[in-house]
């Protein structure tokens, strides 16, 4: 196997830093660079917008078929890793909102969501040369990725993060609430029947509590570059 693959999925829990981390390889290798969690948060917002119910497979699986999305590089410079388009406005950081953190594991799970999505996410990994980032990238969307990381931290860690990054933005949220949510979607994601949060057999995880962005990124090139994997 190459020394620098040409698929890299970078999987992990809500929080674990897989946005970040994903962008920096791809910056780093001069990859593209897909966050596939985006992908979901737009759907979730784009349901959000017609209000159509979270719990509505139907309605969900046909919108994440009409629906247009597109990522890619940041178009401002206000602290984003990539630009999300959903039919064409910009909704980087309105995907990021409480209310679509709230809701975007209950639209994930829905199994026409899923399909109309990873059929996309296939397409752009074709063209090789990709960072992919999300929950079930070495596991189910593209099984056969030359490099395989599983990126995690505890719940307290991936809430202090989720807080900071708000923090940033001027938001200001109880962290035992921001625990919470991490702790709801960690159930939602790991037991849903369709594409569960789990490692891939041949990931390499990561641990990053205790870590800087810097070191984990470092750790992460590591297992990546390694030869003879």
């Amino acid at each position: 196997m190459p020394a620098t693959p040409r698929t890299i999925a970078i999987d992990g829990p809500a929080g674990a830093g897989k946005s970040t981390i994903g962008a920096l390889v791809a910056e780093r290798l001069g990859y593209l660079y897909l966050d596939t969690g985006a992908m979901y948060r737009a759907v979730a917002l784009a349901a959000s917008g017609r209000g159509i119910d979270p719990d509505d497979g139907p309605a969900l699986g046909a919108l994440a078929g009409e629906v247009r999305i597109a990522i890619g590089p940041p178009t401002v410079r206000d602290g984003r890793t990539y630009t999300v388009l959903l039919d064409g406005t910009d909704v980087t950081w309105a995907i990021r909102s409480a209310d679509i953190d709230r809701t975007v594991s209950q639209v994930a799970r829905v199994p026409a969501v899923r399909e109309a999505m990873v059929a996309q996410q296939r397409i752009l990994a074709g063209k090789g040369r990709v960072v992919m980032v999300g929950r079930d990238i070495g596991t189910v969307v593209l099984p056969k990725a030359e490099r395989k990381i599983f990126l995690t931290a505890s719940a307290a860690e991936r809430a202090k993060r989720r807080g900071d990054e708000l923090a940033l933005r001027g938001e200001v949220r109880p962290r035992q609430e921001l625990l919470h949510e991490i702790l709801r979607r960690d159930q939602l994601d790991s037991e849903r029947v369709v594409s569960p949060l789990k490692p891939a057999a041949d990931a390499t995880v990561v641990q990053t509590d205790g870590l800087s962005v810097g070191q984990a990124l470092d750790t992460v090139l590591q297992q990546i570059t390694r030869p003879g994997r």
